[in-house]
């Protein structure tokens, strides 16, 4: 009984670990398949935290609000519908405060971070082995901030110069989740969806994206970009969907 119990073990864990081989040959296969990819930016590139941005309108007195008409308020925002002057005005209206253009704008982009050098490098690597394309949801206030920052930093002129091609939803007046955000990019790139990967750090775009067949993958706190790359190339050992 010994000897078959061995047999059998040695049998099993042989067949486990071929199992694990074939893993991860697809892996690799299904890696090696994918020649673009589309990264979000906030919370992706750039780390951000809105709580600062409410502190920092709390600071003000601002009063209780209707998180959604914030949420509609910024999504017009967002979608290049209302200019700042418009934005700033709505906003102080629903938060109930009366301050300079310098005092909001200064709390609005408090939620942003300075974008961490390590990820321009990765992004410069990425670039030189796959087509590299930016799909942000931003606003025209946020962006002058951190483009100075990629300006004065890093030495690029425009986020066009880091990435093959980037687009802000304030500029295409089309945001994300919307599956016309993707429908734009891929066909101004006339990009084949499921050899193209899309990162972004939330389900609901990645929901979205999965649906009009592009690969996708997650990216979750604390996990970072340097987590799912080596020498600008994806790991083989990821797995997306």
């Amino acid at each position: 009984m010994k000897a078959e119990l061995t047999t059998s073990q040695t049998l099993f864990g042989n067949e486990l670990a071929n199992h694990h081989f074939c893993i991860q040959i697809v892996s690799i296969m299904k890696n090696s398949k994918i020649d673009t990819i589309i990264f979000d930016f906030g919370g992706v590139i750039l780390d951000i935290d809105p709580q600062l941005t409410y502190n920092e309108f709390a600071k003000f007195g601002s009063k209780s609000f209707q998180e959604e008409d914030i949420k509609m308020i910024t999504g017009k925002f967002e979608r290049g519908i209302l200019t700042p002057e418009n934005f700033r005005s709505q906003m102080c209206e629903a938060l109930g405060i009366k301050i300079s253009d310098r005092q909001f704008d200064d709390a609005w982009n408090a939620l942003l971070f300075d974008i961490p050098s390590e990820r321009i490098e990765i992004i410069e690597k990425v670039k030189n082995n796959y087509n590299t394309l930016l799909l942000s949801n931003s606003n025209e206030i946020h962006y002058d901030l951190y483009v100075r920052d990629l300006q004065l930093r890093f030495g690029y002129r425009e986020f066009d110069s880091l990435f093959n091609k980037a687009y802000f939803s304030f500029d295409t007046h089309l945001a994300k989740p919307d599956p016309d955000a993707f429908e734009f990019i891929i066909n101004q790139h006339d990009l084949k969806p499921e050899r193209t990967l899309f990162i972004d750090d939330s389900a609901e775009n990645i929901a979205v994206a999965k649906q009009l067949g592009l690969k996708t993958y997650l990216l979750q706190k604390p996990e970072r970009i340097r987590d799912i790359f080596r020498n600008g190339k994806l790991k083989t050992d990821l797995v997306f969907a």
